[in-house]
């Protein structure tokens, strides 16, 4: 890896310098006195109280990374666990991230809980949220601005308020820039694909008019990787995680079958699959619409000023950035008009098949009455199906960041003011694949009126409103057709989603030196802030859930969520470092801060480090912080998603609803935001040493745990636990407008336990009404029948501790005849324990799936004169397969392909890449080669994910390469 980790007394921090650094001939200048991440007081070196990782301009760039969100994805920190997601993970559903948009998590503990500040003050976050995660969008922050990114990977409310419970990544951007540069880079993998990716940046500074000015902008575009441009990925990893819903080659339903059992789609594309239950149908797998990482497109442009007005100085910093991506996710379901399974079809739609084949159908389906919109009763069947489009939304995002500031000096205090402004505005339209549930049923009977408008019915003809004309019936089962093609595309919608979040802030802060006692000078820093935050998530109509129409979304499979909040908090702060002795230094700081919707908190900190020799230093840190709620979660009024609930982790709700297998199910669910909500809270610990035997050598450890309580999530788990003895979360049909709970199939009230009592009533008995159900139903699935839209509210559920240890060794050998350095990186998780879904038990995560337990990287570089080359092993630790989350099918499958061991388990190989850099600096130019994962690896085997393979932690592009000219202007 590239860490450098700031050890107090061992580098100069104020120039720029690491442990690797070459040996300079001191100097005599005026050194800026300034702060860094995790102080707001200036010119004293307070690094040693807890690591500090530092990457510069340069490591950015010979890493081969593109963007700061794949660069992130190098750094150990941010390595490990699920917090961190690329667009890998985006899509165009309400359950993926948001297109084209990107978040650094540190120590796996989610985007939220990692504070991001650009030049030490915060930034606004996306408006769409992660779930109900805000999140700042790393890829609105442009690559070609930064000078160097510090990371401080420990809690840091004390001095930075809110959201920095694991930790403060913060973006240092270029100032005081001299000269001109121009760099052009173009990366693609070594298949026969293109995966191209190019980046055009430009940096600019000069005196202007008494002042300095430092100008940049970026470019950046990369095309698409799909699931179908590697062998390894384009087909599905089980042959049994199938879907019954085919792409436009409907099955027909096995409500329709004489015997029971779904019938494949006479004219399927691809081979029958043979189901548990004997069938042979149409089936569908995700591969072939999968997205592994969405085309983007970027620029960005911003400058710094600053000028001096006597002893006052003013400083402004503005950029500005815009986003572009188009992101996709399978193909909707066709569902009845009600949501329910298995839409209608008119039985003329058979007559497109021979007759032999007509005749084998009837022969093998009833055909009954159904009622449709209009209010016709036609004879037909039902059918599984899904639409052959994949969902797609296009996303551009614009962002801006103004901060305008004095500083200057009172004595020997340095003070300084700023104003922030920052705004991000998301626009998303559906583009493809998105289909209006009433004009599609509508116009599969021949009642779609031109206009759009559902015909008429009188009890005998049909009539549209004037200068409309009634369309012809659009068929399920007629592929190729233009006519019939064009019958579906006027059911075709195109929704929409408007979003803004907003930062306003004002900050002032005084810092220097307070006294002296026992010889030793005691710093100060003090320090106020105003901030008010807003942020609205306005979805079209077309694609909410209201109450007036049902909860239904007027499109299949495609929700949103309608959010709008507001807040204003103050805070204040102190800050003290006090040298004890000559050896032994204290940092201290307390912050309170007061937020006008859940109430004020009060977070400490207290430092130590111990220094016995030059060449050895201890260090210690505990402190407390807090996450406030996010205002999507205070605020969302609606949201439309799904919620997973997991069988394994409680045998009751495995019982009812899953006939007793332990895997993870997943429901339409209405989510609903708490303006109650607790903020979260952490306490964390830092100790550790950093010793430097020699100016080369340098070793540092440090052990560091977090315990953090008060999660904010939903728990659908944890409902249905609660509604076995609680009646008022349980409703037959859907839940009521301004309640709670689960709904199930409204027929379920038909039955009643051995006491006469339904599902609704108090005292019900859940096991007997399962057993009078399944006699009175005879459903395929022995489990209580679960209907839509339950409805489900935010709240602080839980606790999640992680402790662990990180280790960096660095070792520069001067040959002679060139420089060899060694980087090593590693973190090992000692532990991740969080709340299982809907029980108070504690799971243990390390090691378990996504959660690897250990984290390394090594570097190898060579120096010598202007030419420069590195080796790079990046190192992803083995971890449990998902398999607890797989269907009886899929586990039937894997032990038939010995994939299991004695205990019905599986790891997921451990994965090494090795990348490898060079390049020369001439005079006024500079070529640079980075040649990533060289040996081609694939990603391992992950049967837990769909895609075959974990992509939060491994990456299935291949050996890659990115080729760079920089130009310098002196």
């Amino acid at each position: 890896m590239f860490t450098k980790s700031l050890l107090a007394g061992a580098m100069t921090f104020a120039v720029g310098s690491s442990f690797a650094a070459e040996d300079k001939e001191p100097q005599e200048q005026d050194i800026e006195r300034i702060a860094v991440t995790g102080s707001q007081i200036k010119g004293v070196d307070l690094e040693g109280a807890q690591p500090l990782s530092v990457f510069s301009a340069e490591e950015i760039s010979k890493s081969g990374a593109t963007s700061i969100s794949e660069f992130m994805q190098q750094v150990g920190q941010t390595r490990g666990g699920t917090g961190s997601f690329s667009t890998s993970e985006s899509g165009a559903t309400s359950t993926s991230t948001p297109a084209g948009q990107a978040a650094a998590s540190l120590r796996g503990l989610g985007p939220s809980s990692t504070l991001t500040l650009v030049n030490g003050r915060r930034i606004a976050a996306s408006s769409f949220a992660a779930g109900t995660q805000n999140f700042v969008d790393v890829n609105s922050i442009p690559l070609a601005a930064i000078e160097r990114i510090e990371v401080l990977a420990t809690g840091a409310s004390a001095i930075y308020g809110a959201d920095a419970v694991a930790g403060v990544i913060n973006y240092i951007l270029k100032k005081d820039y001299q000269g001109a540069e121009f760099n052009v880079s173009y990366g693609n993998s070594m298949e026969s694909t293109d995966e191209g990716k190019y980046n055009l940046n430009f940096v600019f500074g000069t005196d202007l008019a008494g002042g300095q000015l430092t100008v940049y902008a970026d470019y950046f575009d990369r095309n698409a990787f799909s699931a179908q441009d590697r062998d390894y990925t384009k087909d599905p990893i089980l042959e049994s995680s199938y879907s019954y819903l085919p792409k436009n080659t409907p099955n027909i339903y096995y409500w329709s079958a004489r015997d029971g059992n779904e019938i494949g789609a006479p004219n399927c594309k691809t081979e029958f699959v043979t189901t548990e239950f004997g069938e042979e149908i149409c089936a569908y797998y995700g591969n072939e619409d999968d997205l592994l990482q969405t085309e983007l497109e970027s620029a960005s442009a911003g400058f710094y000023y600053n000028k001096e007005f006597g002893d006052i100085q003013w400083s402004t910093d503005f950029f500005y950035s815009q986003t572009k991506s188009t992101s996709q996710s399978t193909p909707a379901p066709i569902d009845q008009v009600d949501d329910s399974e298995g839409p209608w079809a008119n039985e003329t739609a058979l007559e497109i098949f021979d007759q032999d084949t007509q005749d084998a159908l009837f022969d093998a389906i009833y055909v009954d009455p159904y009622d449709t919109l209009a209010g016709q009763e036609l004879w037909g069947f039902r059918y599984d199906a899904r639409f052959g489009t994949p969902r797609t939304v296009e996303v551009e995002t614009n962002s801006f960041r103004l901060v305008t500031g004095l500083s200057g000096e009172i004595g020997e205090w340095d003070w300084e003011s700023a104003v922030t402004v920052s705004r991000s505005e998301s626009e998303q339209t559906g583009i493809a694949g998105i289909y209006n549930r009433y004009k599609y049923h509508a116009v599969s009977n021949g009642e779609l009126c031109s206009d759009g408008s559902t015909a008429l019915f009188d009890g005998a003809n049909l009539g549209c409103p004037a200068n409309s004309q009634l369309l012809a019936m659009y068929n399920p089962f007629l592929e190729g057709d233009a006519a019939n093609d064009a019958l579906l595309a006027m059911a075709q919608e195109k929704p929409t989603r408007d979003g803004e979040s907003s930062v306003y802030g004002w900050d002032a802060k005084i810092t220097g030196e307070l006294f002296e006692l026992n010889d030793q000078t005691i710093s100060a820093a003090f320090g106020v802030e105003y901030r008010q935050e807003e942020i609205t998530d306005v979805p079209s109509l077309n694609s909410r859930a209201r109450p007036e129409n049902g909860y239904l979304v007027d499109v299949f499979g495609f929700g949103s969520s309608l959010s709008e909040a507001e807040r204003t908090q103050y805070g204040m702060f102190a800050e003290f470092y006090w040298p004890l002795t000559d050896n032994l230094e204290l940092q201290l700081a307390g912050r309170y801060d007061d937020y006008d919707d859940f109430g004020d908190t009060f977070n400490p900190k207290v430092g130590v480090t111990y220094r016995p020799i030059d060449s050895l230093v201890f260090r210690a840190s505990w402190s407390t912080a807090f996450r406030a709620p996010s205002l999507t979660q205070a605020g969302v009024k609606l949201r439309t998603t799904t919620a997973a609930f997991d069988c394994g982790s409680n045998q009751a709700v495995a019982d009812l609803y899953c006939e007793g297998f332990g895997d993870e199910r997943r429901e339409n669910v209405l989510e609903l935001g708490n303006a109650n909500l607790n903020p979260e809270e952490s306490e964390s610990v830092s100790v550790g040493f950093g010793f430097s035997p020699t100016d080369s050598i340098t070793l540092t450890v440090d052990y560091w745990s977090f315990e953090h309580e008060d999660l904010v999530d939903t728990d659908m788990t944890a409902l249905l636990d609660a509604a076995i003895t609680d009646s008022a979360l349980r409703h037959c049909g859907l839940v009521p407008n301004g309640s709670t709970g689960i709904s199930y199939d409204p027929d379920l009230c038909l039955v009643t336990d051995a006491a006469g009592l339904t599902i609704e009533d108090d005292g019900a008995n859940l096991t007997q009404i399962l057993d009078e159900w399944v006699a009175f139903d005879d459903p395929r699935y022995a489990e209580l029948p679960l209907y839509r839209d339950h409805v489900i509210e935010l709240q602080n559920t839980g606790e999640q501790n992680v402790k662990g240890v990180d280790v960096t060794y660095i070792h520069d050998i001067n040959l002679g005849s060139g420089r060899l350095s060694f980087d090593m990186d590693w973190t090992h998780y000692l532990e991740f324990e969080r709340n299982k879904p809907g029980s108070d038990q504690i799971e243990e995560l390390a090691g378990t799936w996504r959660y690897p337990e250990n984290i390394a990287s090594l570097r190898i570089g060579y120096e010598l004169d202007s030419f420069y080359t590195s080796v790079t092993t990046l190192y992803t630790d083995s971890y449990e397969d998902d398999i607890e989350g797989l269907r009886g099918r899929e586990l039937d499958e894997l032990d038939t392909i010995g994939a299991l061991d004695a205990n019905g388990e599986r790891e997921v190989d451990s994965w090494t890449t090795v990348n490898i850099n060079l390049g020369y600096d001439f005079s006024d130019f500079n070529i640079n080669l980075s040649l990533n994962n060289v040996l081609d690896e694939e990603p391992p085997t992950a049967y837990g994910s769909s895609r075959g393979f974990d992509s939060i932690n491994h990456n299935a592009l291949g050996a890659n390469y990115r080729l760079s000219f920089t130009y310098f202007i002196k």
